[in-house]
């Protein structure tokens, strides 16, 4: 993206940098508190990065959040690289490989793991041919799926957003000698909550919504993660869709769990549901 991201080198890096020093010479710790911070660092910089989120944060749509208990009931957990490839080459017959040394890197802040997502051009000649394809291998592996947008699956109802778009591109050039692409990712809780475009409104330049094709994907590598009634349902903030079929993109799609199945829907992007949360991923900076 063309925004500039700011280091604690570059000049406003080092004003944040000078107010940190401001409450830290304020706070008054002692040695021993000192060596206690220093020891709890992994949780103080969780702490940190939480709060210059918040306090970074536009105050666009800001009442469109809600307070969620919501999580990952059925107990999901992000599996290794290799075993999601093994997968996603079961259902995709021919696909390539996926540079899987790059899980090997640290996580950036937010994302849950690395995940295995293959380029949609490599599924289907259209996004929603793609979109098309994985749903139907989710009602195939699950022995049923309600998709209460059957027959919308089409360029005039679904495409992703510019910024999705964009980023995927940059993520396949970096990655490109591989039809499997490896994407640090959270699967909603991080945006638990919010509205879609509230969602979209926090996230920073380097992080970005995931779109139907990719939430599907993972759902096929992790069926784990939406197994039961209460497990946090999942927005589809990557992508736009028109209701209507026509130049109107108001919603945006939405993985559930009802009925003992799993669903796929829409949703208006103002709406702040607590059993709801967009994906997203977020890219190192």
């Amino acid at each position: 993206m063309s925004k500039t991201l700011f280091t604690s080198r570059d000049p406003k890096g080092l004003h944040i940098v000078g107010l940190f020093e401001a409450v830290l010479n304020k706070a008054g710790l002692d040695d021993e508190r000192a060596q206690r911070l220093i020891e709890n660092g992994g949780d103080f910089q969780e702490s940190l990065r939480e709060a210059l989120e918040s306090h970074s944060a536009t105050n666009q749509f800001v009442d469109e959040e809600v307070e969620s208990s919501y999580g990952y009931l059925s107990g999901y957990k992000p599996k290794g690289i290799t075993e999601q490839t093994n997968i996603l080459r079961q259902l995709f017959p021919g696909i390539g490989y996926a540079n899987e040394k790059l899980a090997e890197q640290p996580l950036p802040a937010g994302a849950e793991g690395w995940f295995a997502i293959p380029r949609w051009q490599k599924v289907a000649k259209t996004y929603p041919e793609a979109v098309q394809i994985v749903l139907d291998l989710i009602k195939k592996a699950r022995g049923k799926l309600y998709n209460y947008r059957d027959g919308q699956i089409d360029q005039q109802h679904i495409r992703q957003s510019a910024k999705t778009a964009k980023m995927f591109q940059s993520l396949g050039e970096q990655q490109k000698d591989n039809d499997i692409l490896v994407v640090p990712c959270q699967f909603g809780k991080r945006h638990a909550g919010r509205s879609v475009r509230r969602a979209r409104e926090v996230m920073s330049a380097s992080e970005f919504g995931l779109d139907a094709f990719s939430i599907g994907i993972m759902l096929l590598t992790h069926p784990e993660r939406l197994q039961h009634y209460d497990d946090l349902w999942i927005d589809g903030a990557g992508d736009e869709f028109s209701d209507g079929g026509d130049s109107s993109f108001g919603h945006a799609p939405d993985f559930y769990f009802g009925g003992g199945r799993v669903g796929f829907d829409t949703n208006d992007v103002d709406g702040a549901r607590e059993y709801y949360g967009s994906a997203s991923a977020l890219l190192p900076q």
